[in-house]
Parts: structure tokens; C-alpha cells; sequence
């Protein structure tokens, strides 16, 4: 099974993630130049994170004008699954792949800390094994990491199952101690309607390995593998009935 991670000028996560796929048995990840223009050799696709263009203008927003984002905009459009990590995160909301916006922390400071984000919904194609409630203790490095939406787009999102994580303590409770950016509603992490497309500001790649004081991360990647598998064994039951 073969992961891309496109490399953007100023991505500096895509080794971490990599790294992280790379190390779980089954998979291979391959880095993606963004002046490429076809995904069509892999299985899954994840955008890291870092400072694609610099981030100038607002973040993500050069880099939804990159050649490769053509190519996954049809590869999310053709139910392919697509992982947006921080700045990754940033260029699918830019992208119009995920609603809202990623806007400055309400600190005006740049956050790098350990966090808790409690799964809020159990049978997404990123969350399989994580019980409803299961806590994941991921890092977070951004400035502009507070999401926003307007009343009508957080009201479809909770209605149709699409906030995948929330900021909450160590013992679960969702509230604004526990939120490092100041997060509409405290969520970390959504997905796009059709649920193949998920972005999250916490670094999952930079939590996968107990040396790195959390491997919560890779239950992410697992989940995206087995939604995968699946998908590839209904995809041969229904060739065997025709």
C-alpha cells in the first residue's frame, strides 16, 4: 500500500511523515514534488505540515495554486483519502476540500505544547479502533491554528458527523483551558462531507513512536490503512458477484 506526502517550498513535516507511514508494517511512502500532476499510483495522500510558499498572503494559500493540487482534488473527488496535517490542514480548507478557516491563535502566539484531542466520532475512515471518547496525546506546532466557521457551517458539521477531534484535558472535558488556539467549539480536526478528506491541526506523523512520547499518531495511519483494505475487499466481492 503506497502513501503520497507532497513536498511543497517550505514543507518541513513531510520527512516526519514519511517517517511515520513508513514505519508500520505494509506501507511505503514516497515523497510528491508539488509540480507534479498525477496521483494515480497511490492509495492515499497526505499534505504535512511546515510553511508551503512561506506562507505568505495566508497560509495554504499559494499552495492551493500548486500543479499537484489539481491532482488531489480529483483524488478527493473520487473518494481517494486525503490526510492534512497542520499546514496540510490549512491547503485543504484553502483548497475548498474542508469548510472553514484557519485563522491566527487567539493568543497571537505561536504554540508548540503536547495536547489532548478526544475522538468524537468512532467509524470515520481515520478513527476505526478509536472508541468515541478515546483521548490522543499529539503534538501541536502552528500561529495560525484557530478554527473557524460560521454558525450555519459548524451547525452541518456537528449535524452530519464531520468534527472528528476536539481540544479537551487529560481526563476528557472539553473547555477553554484545554484549547491551545482558541478553536471554535474546540475542534482540532474535521472531514469533508463524504468523509475521505480529513485535516487536523495536531501532528499525528510526529507521534507515531513511543520514543517520541506518544504513538497515538499511528493509530490514525492504521485506521486509513484498514479503511483502505476494506475498500479494496468490498471492491472484489462485487466484481465476484457481476
Amino acid at each position: 500500500m503506497k502513501f503520497a506526502v507532497i513536498q511543497f517550498p517550505g514543507s518541513n513535516c513531510d520527512q516526519d511523515c514519511v517517517a511515520a507511514v513508513n514505519s508500520l508494517d505494509g506501507l511505503r511512502a514516497e515523497y510528491v514534488w508539488h509540480k507534479e500532476t498525477s496521483l494515480d499510483d497511490f492509495d492515499a495522500i497526505v499534505l504535512p505540515g511546515g510553511f508551503a510558499y512561506g506562507d505568505y498572503l495566508r497560509c495554504g494559500a499559494i499552495a492551493r495554486f500548486s500543479p499537484i493540487m489539481q491532482a488531489v482534488v480529483r483524488a478527493a473527488r473520487a473518494g481517494k483519502l486525503v490526510l492534512g496535517t497542520c499546514n496540510g490542514f490549512q491547503v485543504l480548507c484553502e483548497a475548498g476540500l474542508l469548510p472553514g478557516a484557519l485563522v491566527r491563535n487567539r493568543s497571537l502566539r505561536f504554540v508548540c505544547d503536547m495536547i489532548t484531542a478526544r475522538v468524537e466520532v468512532d467509524d470515520s475512515p481515520f478513527t476505526h479502533g478509536c472508541q468515541k471518547g478515546t483521548l490522543l496525546r499529539l503534538p501541536v506546532a502552528h500561529g495560525e491554528g484557530c478554527f473557524f466557521a460560521n454558525a450555519e457551517t459548524l451547525r452541518e458539521l456537528n449535524a452530519n458527523r464531520q468534527v472528528i477531534l476536539r481540544y479537551a484535558d487529560s481526563r476528557g472535558r472539553i473547555g477553554p483551558e484545554a484549547n491551545p488556539n482558541g478553536s471554535v467549539e474546540n475542534i482540532a480536526g474535521i472531514c469533508s462531507r463524504e468523509r475521505n478528506v480529513f485535516g487536523l491541526m495536531p501532528h499525528p506523523d510526529r507521534a507515531s513512536d513511543l520514543r517520541l512520547d506518544s504513538a497515538d499518531g499511528a493509530k490514525i495511519f492504521r485506521s486509513m490503512v484498514q479503511t483502505i483494505s476494506g475498500n479494496r475487499a468490498t471492491s472484489e466481492r462485487a466484481k465476484q458477484v457481476a
